[in-house]
């Protein structure tokens, strides 16, 4: 429910900090002291068009913030939602939702602090709140809420639940299918394609890090020249000589010797006779394996010539089929298997066509389960929307739940041999139709006239789906338009009712209806310092709520007084007939 409301230099607004509880929630006062600016405010911060024209005369930016609480059971999708988009933590059931608007035109949007986009904004703000009024942003008329709507009503999620399973495993199936299908149309090319890449790739004969091995070779056989040409120099230096001087191999053994007769002397100098040692047996290594090495270095043309053949192969395989030889090798598997595959598609489409019809068959005789539901929901709950309107002054309306089926040859099958479509959600097309007088058609609701008839026919509609009604927060702007004060008594109890089971906010110039609010809230204009206009919200209670409610009557004199009283008593005296007859809880 909408626990915090805050508004800064929004319209006439300068800064507005309200806090609201659950029940019925008023909200009174003059023409034009500010109350559908707080409706504005609320579609703003839920991600309707922001105009700058909102922006207060001579501010740069206005903003908006609302904290909802939110039930962990019955905000569960949309608990999980958030924390998917990460924009709630584990324990946490509050949702902040601000807006901000600049005077360049450009609107920030955020939740719980986190920047998003205004449409995320929008998606869950209509999750938490129905607005009717000048704008419309109730979510009875999306026409494609009316099946959800209807299923709560007729009470079908569980076997809505098995369907979907169902839906999906054949939604899988045929996916399946169409591919397996699509394949098969062009088997003959791919096969020879596949077998072409398998046959080239395995006529390499490629070897895992082949490449590498190759290049070092390749490298030693372009360079045999000058590798020949400095093992052979270092040879001379070390064990050869040149003639003219001895090799370091020999001066090193006279080194060690002289250490050696040193040491005996003195034996201080043990290691360091050891070190000369060590140091004469690892030059007479490196000559050796100098001498090795010189005798292995080969100047070998044609084998270079083999080396950049087979390293040219192996590029250009990597090129086509992948960046190594690890993935080119994988390639050649994958073509072989997909081979197998297409040869084997005949059987694996034949066993799936079998198990689709299987599979469509028990999905319509659960599709058609669905839709029998939905027909005998559909007359009780015409039949309880149409006494609802009675109570409130139109009594020759009447509703209807318009339930039609697509024509669909790959559909389920009805009774009648006919095929249909289906969706997640059965077979049934589900709009809420309603017939506003005597002698008129059902038209759609989302084409019926705007005004106080379809705020009354809105509130009907809430009264009966209170149950299957998920949204938390509903409000009714000046929902009194063209009725009566008789008539707004009844308005009043109906909105008090739905406040057992909603938070619900209704701006109103009713007394009567104002008088069944569980709280109550004055909105008027003030004029401040600086000679500027700006709008104020007082809660009103006891003596002050007496003196509003006569000031709606036409002033505060003893005799309106005295009818205010007289009016919260009559209204308490209906609530508590109403609680005590339907079990209802007090706000």
């Amino acid at each position: 429910m909408l626990k915090q409301l805050h508004i800064k230099d929004f319209a006439i607004i300068d800064a507005i900090d309200l806090e609201f509880s659950d029940g019925l929630v008023i909200l009174t006062g003059e023409t034009g002291a500010g109350k559908s600016i707080l409706i504005d405010a609320l579609l703003m911060v839920m991600g309707a068009t922001a105009d700058i024209s909102f922006i207060r005369a001579g501010c740069d930016k206005a903003q908006v913030e609302a904290t909802f609480l939110l039930d962990a059971d019955k905000d569960a999708d949309l608990i999980r939602k958030l924390k998917d988009e990460e924009l709630l933590d584990d324990g946490d059931l509050t949702m902040v939702l601000s807006r901000e608007l600049r005077d360049s035109n450009r609107s920030i949007a955020r939740v719980n602090g986190s920047q998003v986009r205004a449409g995320l904004l929008r998606e869950l703000g209509e999750t938490m709140v129905d607005i009717h009024g000048q704008a419309e942003h109730l979510s009875l008329l999306n026409v494609r809420k009316h099946i959800e709507l209807l299923d709560r009503f007729a009470n079908v999620e569980e076997p809505l639940k098995h369907y979907q399973a169902d839906y999906t495993a054949l939604h899988t199936l045929r996916k399946e299918l169409s591919e397996l299908r699509e394949a098969q149309q062009d088997a003959a090319r791919r096969l020879d394609v596949l077998s072409f890449q398998a046959e080239e790739i395995e006529n390499a004969g490629i070897k895992p890090g082949e490449d590498e091995t190759l290049k070092q070779e390749r490298d030693r056989l372009a360079n045999a020249e000058n590798l020949s040409k400095l093992a052979s120099q270092s040879l001379m230096l070390v064990g050869d000589g040149d003639g003219r001087v001895p090799p370091i191999l020999d001066l090193m053994g006279e080194v060690s010797e002289a250490l050696q007769d040193l040491a005996t002397m003195d034996v201080s100098q043990q290691e360091m006779a050891g070190q000369a040692e060590m140091v004469l047996d690892t030059l007479s290594e490196i000559e050796r394996q100098l001498r090795l090495y010189s005798e292995a270095v080969e100047y070998n043309p044609r084998r270079l010539d083999q080396l950049e053949d087979r390293l040219d192969l192996l590029n250009r395989l990597k090129r086509k089929y992948g960046g190594s030889l690890e993935t080119v090798i994988a390639f050649g598997n994958k073509c072989r298997a997909d081979m197998e595959s297409l040869n084997s598609a005949d059987e694996r489409i034949a066993a799936l066509e079998a198990e689709e019809l299987t599979r469509l068959s028990a999905l319509g005789e659960k599709a058609l389960a669905l839709s029998a539901a939905r027909v005998m929901a559909s007359v009780a709950l015409g039949k309880g929307i149409e006494a609802e309107l009675n109570d409130l002054g139109m009594g020759g309306a009447r509703f209807q739940v318009q339930i039609t089926h697509q024509p669909d040859d790959h559909g389920v099958e009805l009774a009648n041999g006919q095929r249909v479509a289906f969706s997640d959600r059965g077979i049934d097309n589900v709009e809420f139709l309603i017939a506003p007088n005597q002698g008129e058609g059902f038209k759609p609701l989302v084409k019926t006239a705007s005004g106080g008839e379809t705020a009354r026919l809105m509130l009907a509609l809430k009264n009966v789906l209170v149950e299957a009604d998920t949204v938390p927060t509903l409000i009714f702007d000046e929902i009194d338009q063209g009725i009566g004060g008789r008539l707004g008594l009844v308005v009043g109890e109906k909105l008090w009712r739905l406040g057992r089971e909603h938070q619900v906010l209704c701006v109103t110039h009713l007394p009567q209806l104002a008088a069944f609010g569980d709280h109550h809230f004055r909105v008027e204009k003030h004029l401040t310092h600086d000679a500027r206009t700006t709008t104020r919200v007082h809660r009103v209670a006891g003596e002050s709520r007496t003196n509003e409610l006569a000031e709606m009557m036409g002033g505060v004199r003893e005799v309106n007084r005295e009818a205010a009283v007289d009016l919260v008593s009559l209204a308490q005296r209906r609530q508590a007939a109403l609680a005590a007859g339907r079990g209802l809880k007090r706000a």
